[in-house]
């Protein structure tokens, strides 16, 4: 396979990725993409082939693939840069008012003959009463755990 991305760090790129790598507060994942980033390196020897680095690092080939064309496209700070999305992949099911109407429910009294609220009850009533339009009971139940609720 040829090779489209080289990487040739100068040596203040060079001093930058060793800072990086022995910051005490880098994640691993920088630090996985630093040493891709150093083992690539044309300038100091002849680097190794991505299957190589890839065993070595501890990711996929993929990986040491999309770190060196991060840098080769976008520079230094892009390719060791956490990517952190604007928005989540799949938005919440449930919003905080939504939230604060479940846990009013489950806080008030349980239904005629019932002892307690249990969660496929919660569940059943919450859909009942549109609070939202369908709802599953780890829906609920993540819900209330996030908020420190027993139903016991």
């Amino acid at each position: 396979m040829n090779k489209k991305y080289f990487v040739k760090l100068s040596e203040v790129e060079r001093k930058q990725v060793f800072e990086t790598i022995n910051a005490e507060k880098t994640s691993a994942t920088v630090r996985k993409r630093c040493n891709i980033l150093l083992l690539t390196d044309e300038s100091t020897s002849k680097p190794i082939i991505h299957n190589e680095i890839a065993g070595r690092c501890g990711v996929s080939d993929v990986t040491v693939y999309n770190t060196v064309k991060d840098y080769c496209l976008h520079g230094l700070d892009y390719a060791l840069r956490a990517k952190n999305h604007v928005k989540p992949p799949t938005a919440p099911i449930v919003n905080g008012e939504q939230e604060a109407r479940i846990v009013a429910l489950a806080c008030g009294p349980p239904p005629d003959g019932y002892s307690k609220w249990t969660v496929r009850l919660l569940t059943k009533r919450i859909v009942e009463l549109e609070i939202v339009p369908s709802i599953g009971r780890e829906t609920v139940r993540k819900t209330l755990k996030k908020l420190n609720l027993s139903l016991t």
